[in-house]
């Protein structure tokens, strides 16, 4: 799917001049012939919206491309849930504070590289239960910056938000997602010194060619 603004039940089929097709096998085989990605990010959207997950497809990925290192959003919301993707060893599990209502998660939280926080912000608003999480004491050692509204809409990153939490938190890997439309973007998030960046449309659209990715390693 094209993620769009972060409104999944619109999302359209992924088209993309890197793959003939949305088939997930036929996308990272044309992401890895078009800059060799150390890590693939993945949303479970079937999981996250309290369907039945994508496990089985995700562990024939990582069998398939086991150069990639996989961070995965597969919806977790309690310790308990956490703990069972764990024992899955498909991918590093990403944390999303959308679906997060267990506070007892903040507890293994602070300094893990086990695990990814991702802070889901739509117009602003952090999504999920707890405001406790904002804090940076709460963080992992990496933070993905996830602005739901600006994913796939071609309105640039969330610069403000970005520069806010780097200025908290200098400790920390922050990577930004959402947005980002071109070199031009990439260069201004390493100037506020963030770690990386999730990026889709633009590589799928064109916007972002292998030298410009080269430019930005």
């Amino acid at each position: 799917m094209h993620a769009r603004g972060g409104i999944r039940e619109s999302y359209p089929l992924l088209q993309s001049i890197l793959s003939r097709s949305s088939d997930p096998f036929a996308v990272i085989s044309g992401l890895m012939q078009l800059h060799p990605f150390p890590c693939l990010y993945i949303a479970d959207l079937d999981a996250i919206c309290g369907r039945p997950d994508q496990l089985a497809v995700i562990r024939q990925l990582a069998r398939q491309f086991p150069e990639l290192q996989f961070w995965v959003d597969p919806g977790i919301d309690t310790l308990a849930s956490l703990q069972r993707w764990q024992q899955h060893r498909s991918g590093i599990p990403v944390i999303g504070t959308e679906t997060l209502t267990d506070p007892a998660i903040l507890d293994i939280l602070p300094g893990s590289e086990s695990v990814i926080l991702s802070l889901d912000f739509r117009n602003d608003d952090l999504l999920g239960e707890t405001n406790a999480i904002l804090s940076p004491d709460c963080w992992p050692r990496r933070v993905i910056v996830m602005s739901l509204d600006h994913v796939g809409r071609n309105r640039g990153p969330d610069l403000p938000q970005l520069r806010q939490l780097r200025a908290r938190s200098p400790g920390v890997e922050l990577y930004a997602a959402g947005g980002i439309r071109g070199q031009a973007d990439l260069h201004v998030l390493q100037k506020l010194h963030i770690d990386g960046a999730l990026l889709a449309s633009a590589l799928h659209d064109g916007r972002i060619s292998s030298r410009d990715l080269a430019c930005c390693d």
